[in-house]
């Protein structure tokens, strides 16, 4: 079955969810142990992560979008409930990994 993308989250009305990882910049190719110095440091990286909320906000319904609490310890758990799961990256991570 191929699917078609029809419809976008505003399409459907759907809700966004913004959770900060940074462990997803860990470079592992010195071997097992992750290597996160090419994250920003946690004051850069806490205002990217809530300017990249504003922007979603501003782009969308604000009331549609949620966002995790930055730098919290979380347990999080994800129910795909759809065909897909999207990482989102810049044109600069892109090119280093």
């Amino acid at each position: 079955m191929l699917f078609q993308w029809k419809k976008s989250v505003s399409d459907i009305e759907g809700e966004v969810l913004c959770v900060s990882q940074f462990t997803l910049l860990a470079s592992t190719k010195k071997g097992a142990k992750p290597d996160f110095h090419g994250a920003a440091n946690p004051e850069e990286a806490r205002r990217l992560y809530h300017y990249f909320v504003q922007k979603v906000k501003a782009g969308y319904k604000e009331e549609r979008v949620k966002d995790g609490q930055f730098q919290a310890w979380m347990e999080v758990a994800l129910v795909n409930d759809g065909p897909v799961t999207l990482e989102l990256k810049n044109g600069a991570t892109a090119k280093s990994d």
